[in-house]
C-alpha cells in the first residue's frame, strides 16, 4: 500500500471510528437513562432504541452486502426499523449496541484489507469506499438524531 492508499485507508477508519466532527454513538448514549430509550418526544416517530437498532440493522447490511455475493438485504423500510418503541430488556439494548461496535470493527478490517475501488460483486458499481462513507454519513445523521431526542427529554450535556 502506498502512503497516499495508508492515508486514505487511516481517515475512513477515524471516520468510521471517532466521527472525527462529530459525536460517536459511544457518546451519543453514555449516561442515558434506561427509562429514556423508548421514548418518543413531541410526536416524533422513533424513539432512541429504534434508531440504535435502525443503525445496527443498516450497517450490519452494508457490512453483509460488502462481503457476501448471496446477502438478501431486509424489505424496505420495514425491515430495517424495529416497530417496538423499546429494547425488550438490557440484554437486548447491550447486543445492539455491541453488534454495532463489532460490525463497525469487521468493516474497518475491509477497509484495510480490501482494493476499496473494486467493484462489490452482486452490486451495481458499488465499492467498498462507497460503503465506508455511507456508513459513517449514515450513522452520523441518526447519531445525531439521538442527541436531539436527548435534548427534547432534557438528558443532554
Amino acid at each position: 500500500m502506498n502512503d497516499q492508499q495508508q492515508l486514505l485507508v487511516s481517515e475512513l477508519e477515524k471516520l468510521l471510528n471517532e466521527g472525527t466532527a462529530h459525536v460517536g454513538l459511544s457518546d451519543a448514549i453514555a449516561g442515558l437513562p434506561k427509562n429514556l430509550r423508548g421514548v418518543q418526544p413531541h410526536n416524533l416517530p422513533y424513539s432512541i432504541w429504534q434508531l440504535v437498532e435502525h443503525i445496527r440493522i443498516a450497517q450490519w447490511d452494508m457490512l453483509q452486502f460488502s462481503k457476501n455475493v448471496k446477502h438478501q438485504s431486509p424489505d424496505w423500510p420495514e425491515g430495517f426499523w424495529p416497530k417496538e418503541a423499546e429494547p425488550a430488556d438490557e440484554e437486548s439494548w447491550n447486543n445492539s449496541v455491541t453488534q454495532i461496535k463489532n460490525d463497525l470493527q469487521e468493516f474497518t478490517n475491509l477497509v484495510k484489507s480490501e482494493d476499496l475501488y473494486q467493484q462489490i460483486p452482486g452490486g451495481d458499481g458499488q465499492t467498498i469506499f462507497r460503503e465506508a462513507l455511507q456508513i459513517a454519513d449514515h450513522n452520523a445523521y441518526h447519531v445525531a438524531e439521538i442527541i436531539i431526542l436527548r435534548r427534547l427529554m432534557n438528558a443532554w450535556k
